[in-house]
Parts: C-alpha cells; structure tokens; sequence
C-alpha cells in the first residue's frame, strides 16, 4: 500500500480516528526539528504553533500597512489643506514644492505646463518637447521608472547625474495641461510595479489646484 493510499484511506474515514483512539496515542513520529521521536498529539500542536507564528506575522504586516496608509492619508490631508490658501500661483507652486520636499520627503520635485493663455513668466512654463506633452498625454496613470523620460532629467539641473528613480504624473483637468515629475537617488523610491493610489491622488488634487489659475 502506497503512502498516498492511506492518507486517503483516513480523509475519508474519519471515524478511524474514533474507534483506533488508543493506539494512535501510542504512536510516536520524529520531531520536525530533532531526531527523537514524540506523540502525534505533541507534534499536532508543533504545527499549530507554526501556522500561529505564521498568521501573526501577516497580522503584523497588515496593521503595519495599515499604519503607513494612515501616514501617507494624514499627509495628502495636510497638502490639500495647504492647497487652498494661495491667492496667486507663484505662492502656489512655492506650496507645492516645500509640501512634497518636506511633508512626503520627496527630494527633487519638477513641475512643467503649458497653457494657451498668458502666464506669469515662471520657469515651470519653460518649452516643453512635443515628446514630453505626447507622453504626458499617454498617461492614465502615474508612471514610475528607473528611467528619465526624454529630456525630463534635464528639468533637475545638476542633480540629474545623480538621480536613479523618477514618478510622472499628468497634470489634468479637461485636459492635460502639464506633466509633475518626483525623483530620488534612491532607486528603490520610485520603481515599476509600485502602488500609485496615492500619487494618483496627489496628482488630482495638484491638478485641481493649479487649474484654477491656467
């Protein structure tokens, strides 16, 4: 009789277990971690053990996500505060990049947009390629690589040699009108695959508040 045989044999004759009570408490196995042998009973409760460590620890991971999403929350609700005090938007834009450079520890922050109306003479309305507006076009989503996007690098100065992962999003009300780009050294920062609920947001409530000036 093959192994496979009577483990089917006992998922389907639990009653086994019922009338052969004594003998399977005189049954030892070997410890899962040691050679001498123990009870099944003992080595039951080895594996509820294990399982139990192991929901604990998703458990921790849960409420740690769940704490970090409370974090991030907290700090899109302090933005979209900060978002609505500026009357002109140079105050706005100076907002903007001191509210990701130091409440979301982004490090380099670059805003380009365009607009067909008359427009303070700031650098982020500098001529952006028809390439950069094409991709910004493209996008549905925030984009997140560990390449820059055609001549977006040049949008940091200096840093740009340095800078390893980037974040795009579209700037959008009826239409797009600008493209923000998030950038680090750190390449682990921004990376394809990674979560973008929140830069999604954070790129709508962006949006919204530079519309009302364009």
């Amino acid at each position: 009789m093959r192994p496979e045989d009577v483990a089917r044999y006992l998922k389907d004759h639990p009653e086994f277990f019922e009338n052969y009570a004594d003998m399977i408490g005189e049954i030892s196995i070997p410890h899962p971690h040691g050679g001498r042998a123990i009870p099944i009973s003992e080595r039951q409760i080895i594996t509820l053990r294990e399982k139990n460590k192991i929901l604990e620890a998703k458990l921790r991971e849960l409420v740690e996500y769940g704490e970090e999403n409370d974090a991030i929350g907290e700090r899109v609700h302090r933005a979209a505060l900060a978002v609505m005090k500026p009357q002109h938007l140079e105050s706005l834009l100076q907002v903007l990049f001191y509210n990701l450079k130091e409440d979301f520890s982004v490090p380099h922050v670059a805003i380009r947009l365009w607009s067909e109306w008359d427009h303070p003479p700031l650098p982020e309305f500098k001529t952006s390629s028809p390439e950069v507006r094409a991709f910004a076009d493209s996008l549905n989503q925030p984009y997140c690589s560990h390449q820059s996007m055609f001549e977006t690098v040049e949008w940091f100065g200096e840093a740009g040699g340095l800078l390893k992962s980037y974040a795009y999003i579209t700037m959008r009300s009826e239409r797009v009108f600008g493209l923000l780009t998030l950038a680090s050294e750190d390449p682990q920062r921004f990376f394809p695959g990674m979560g973008t609920l929140y830069l999604k947001r954070l790129g709508e409530l962006i949006s919204t508040s530079l519309a009302r000036f364009l």
